[in-house]
């Protein structure tokens, strides 16, 4: 693994895109020790899992994309007679559900479609007896069940019992104070750290039989715990003790009963980190829209519309479009000489080369057709930018130099040289001397390599017929002096050096002065290689007019054709239809007034019989007008079905002319629908969840069905599952490493009358804590979007319960510096002052 190179084509950039994608510490370590490798074979079958995966997020949306839980790290210590703790269970679980759907997946879908990952997942299991043992443990929430042994079920029954017991007697004993009148009748039991406490006038306490263990703000109240109580608590605490040991033996005769499965554990982890690690890869292509291309056996490379990726990137960031770019090298022509204008896309050609063939190489799809062929290469070597180091006493072009005699020194048949601005540095015709003794040698020594230039000797070099080399431009339109950034094999590219120093104001008569001092032989050379390319773009213009008419025309006949078609056997239906629909109409008309007429006859012209014929003969005739009007509407219905078809073709049609293939937009589609399939599947133990409100971030501790415990930091959080989202280790890392940030002010209208009808104190007075709680998170929030300096919040004293969840999770809020209880003057313990920053 080079660094330094890695850096200079940007894979280092690409490495870490597929960390941040990485839910599992295994899969993100795979990322950061997977090498740059040689073997085809071996290349081959990295790209055939990264593809398939990349099908399976596409089009499965019954395989498991989330779950994926770090196992190895406890598991190791079991099988080295370590014990287990309760979210080292808890992940276990979700694991083995992984794992098992996973194999299920694998198990069912049919042979050959994904045959890599089949083969990947063959010999590995998931221990049912496993799995039923800690169904037996824990519940569905991850909390160890009552009834995981007998012992466990017999001391929680007691702490219950003694714990309601507390409750009796507390409830009695405040009755008794407020009759004594130590108490005041209005007075509730208080909790303080836990501890349940009777508030009793600071003037009377030593008439209450009771320890002292806090005092009010004011003083005037004094919490004293119950003599009876503490010894009734301590037999609680007694309990909590027994339990923790019962829950520790359980857990230990749990390990002890999971070792021999350790060895089996620990393949299954692995093969779920694996699987994490080529969906990484595969959720990265599709971003890249990337795909798999051919591995060359002839030594060709060949790159049809191949994007940088994170050139297309920060472009998209910018509302812009990328240039597709193709290169051709044979063994014939195995070194791309490119030239052109500064700013015209030289470099950035280089180096799309550069990272894709590195990308292929590492395992990685690449953004290119699928029809691109790559060879394999035994190396990779570069000479990008400016290496200059005070250190070393390298210089920009000592540091070229370095670059070049390594190169010499190791290019063969199977090396890939990658040379930006090559020779500059020092004198030019030096410079280009050494740069074409360079160039012959690495061409006698049939290295490949992509180099660009502005040496016209290296030009001229390239232009011999029995090089290897062949010459390369970046296209720039003369009359705008603006580049196009497209490619152009064959012919050398101009330098515009002129015509740049035109269009940035320099004097002409300081142009012209150069002109004459380049020499005529320059100028002349110059001036015909752009007249060369005018011309052959001219021609390559009018070349595509024409394929574009013929496709056109081609298109245009073929779909009038179906079009005709379909005109004419939706006639042939519909005239069908209307015919044997006339038919029956006619039929029954004759029937129904041969059987008036019979009717009439019969009644030998009674008038009442005649008018009820002629009156059912009328209905009949309306009925018949009815049914024609259904029938038209049928007709009409069945047309404007066929005009939104054709609507839904000329749609399609439209995206792909703005520049995007139908397989990107299922691409494109597919990608948006798996990442909200993974927002969306049900949380586990163990994974990395975002708070909605606030952007904070947590692992899971326990589930439920309505809600979920997060630990942010060093505090456990209890939230709706509405208001978390499921995030992967990437994310989770970003953001538990970049500062708080105060959100941006954003000034309208909206605001400022939000603003004016903001209230600067907020009182919960009287309301239950986690409604409390969810009032006082949006409070804050608005506060913090207004730009408000300070909030108070009035909750009261009661028993401290309320203001203790306020403060500690004001305290976890970013933007907040302080939350603290107000003076003693204006609300002491009952007030919580929040400053924001």
């Amino acid at each position: 693994m080079d660094a330094r190179l890695e850096a200079k084509l940007g894979f280092d950039k690409v490495r870490e895109a597929i960390q941040a994608r990485c839910s599992t510490e295994y899969a993100a370590a795979r990322v950061a020790g997977e090498e740059f490798c040689g073997d085809g074979a071996e290349i081959h079958r990295r790209h055939l899992l990264t593809d398939e995966m990349r099908l399976i997020l596409m089009f499965e949306d019954n395989f498991p994309t989330s779950g994926y839980i770090d196992a190895i790290p406890f598991l190791e210590p079991i099988g080295k007679n370590a014990s287990i703790d309760l979210l080292s269970l808890g992940k276990l679980r979700t694991l083995l559900d992984t794992l098992r759907r996973a194999l299920h997946f694998f198990h069912t879908v049919k042979e050959g479609i994904y045959p890599n990952l089949q083969h990947l997942a063959s010999g590995i299991s998931a221990p049912a007896e496993v799995i039923a043992r800690i169904d037996t443990i824990l519940d569905r929430h991850g909390e160890v069940k009552d009834t995981a042994s007998d012992e466990l079920y017999k001391i929680r029954r007691s702490i219950r019992d003694k714990e309601t017991n507390v409750s009796r007697r507390m409830n009695a004993i405040l009755r008794q104070a407020q009759q004594d009148g130590l108490v005041e009748s209005d007075a509730s039991v208080a909790i303080r750290d836990g501890k349940l406490l009777i508030p009793v006038a600071s003037a009377k306490k030593r008439a209450f039989q009771g320890f002292v263990y806090d005092e009010s703000a004011t003083g005037k109240t004094t919490f004293m715990e119950p003599a009876e109580i503490v010894a009734l608590q301590n037999e609680i605490a007694e309990l909590h003790f027994a339990e923790t040991r019962e829950l520790a033996r359980i857990l230990y005769e749990f390990a002890e009963f999971l070792r021999p499965f350790v060895p089996e554990l620990i393949d299954g982890a692995a093969f779920i980190g694996e699987l994490d690690f080529n969906m990484a890869k595969a959720h990265v292509a599709l971003d890249y829209v990337a795909g798999m291309p051919v591995l060359s056996e002839e030594g060709e490379l060949r790159l049809r519309k191949a994007r940088h990726p994170l050139l297309e990137k920060s472009l998209k960031r910018e509302k812009k479009a990328i240039v597709p770019l193709t290169v051709t090298l044979t063994p014939e022509k195995r070194i791309l000489l490119i030239s052109g204008p500064n700013a015209g896309g030289k470099s950035v050609c280089l180096k799309t080369v550069g990272l894709l063939q590195y990308m292929f190489q590492w395992g990685m799809l690449i953004p290119t057709s699928e029809t691109s062929e790559l060879p394999v290469f035994r190396r990779i070597m570069v000479s990008i930018g400016d290496d200059q180091s005070l250190e070393n006493d390298l210089s920009t072009y000592s540091s070229f130099l370095s670059d070049m005699r390594a190169m010499l020194e190791e290019a063969d048949g199977r090396t890939l040289v990658l040379i930006d601005e090559f020779g500059s540095g020092t004198e030019p015709a030096a410079g280009g001397a050494i740069a074409e003794a360079i160039l012959h040698s690495l061409d006698q020594r049939g290295a490949y390599g992509v180099i660009t230039t502005h040496y016209t000797n290296l030009k001229l070099y390239a232009s011999g017929a029995e090089t290897g080399v062949i010459n390369g431009a970046m296209q720039f339109d003369a009359a705008t002096v603006t580049p196009l950034f497209q490619l152009e094999t064959g012919l050398p590219g101009s330098s515009f050096a002129f015509e740049l120093a035109r269009k940035m104001g320099l004097p002409e008569a300081i142009v012209h002065d150069a002109e004459e001092r380049a020499g005529e032989q320059y100028v002349g050379i110059e001036r015909n290689l752009r007249k060369i390319a005018r011309s052959r773009r001219a021609l390559d213009e009018k070349l595509t007019k024409i394929r574009a008419t013929d496709k056109t025309l081609e298109g245009l006949t073929d779909r009038y054709q179906k079009e005709l078609e379909e005109v004419k056997e939706m006639r042939r239906l519909i005239l069908d239809e209307a015919r044997a629909e006339a038919e029956k109409i006619v039929k029954s008309a004759n029937k129904r007034v041969e059987s008036t007429i019979r009717t009439i006859r019969e009644a030998q012209a009674d008038k009442q019989q005649t008018k009820e014929a002629r009156e059912q003969l009328q209905g009949f005739l309306g009925a018949l007008a009815e049914e024609r009007g259904r029938r038209d509407a049928y007709i009409d219905e069945r047309l404007k079905t066929v005009q939104q078809r054709k609507a839904r073709e000329q749609e399609r049609k439209r995206k792909r002319a703005d520049g995007k293939t139908l397989k990107q937009m299922d691409e494109e589609e597919a990608a948006a629908r798996q990442m909200a399939a993974f927002r969306s599947a049900p949380l586990k133990v163990g994974e990395k969840v975002r708070v909605k409100d606030n952007g904070m971030v947590g692992e899971v501790a326990k589930v439920s069905t309505k809600a979920v415990s997060v630990i942010v930091g060093n505090i456990t959080t209890k939230l709706p599952l509405d208001r978390v989202e499921r995030i992967t280790a990437g994310e989770y890392k970003a953001v538990a490493k970049a500062p708080a940030e105060r959100p941006r002010q954003v000034y309208d209208e909206s605001l400022r009358e939000r603003k004016a009808r903001f209230k600067p104190e907020l009182d919960v007075r009287g309301e239950r804590v986690t409604d409390a709680l969810e009032i006082v998170m949006k409070y804050i929030d608005d506060a913090i979007m207004l730009s408000v300096p300070s909030v108070r919040i009035l909750h009261g004293k009661g028993t401290g319960a309320l203001r203790e969840e306020i403060q500690k999770y004001v305290r976890t809020v970013p933007g907040v510096t302080s939350a603290t209880d107000e003076h003693v003057q204006f609300g002491g313990s009952g007030v919580t002052v929040v400053k924001l920053d």
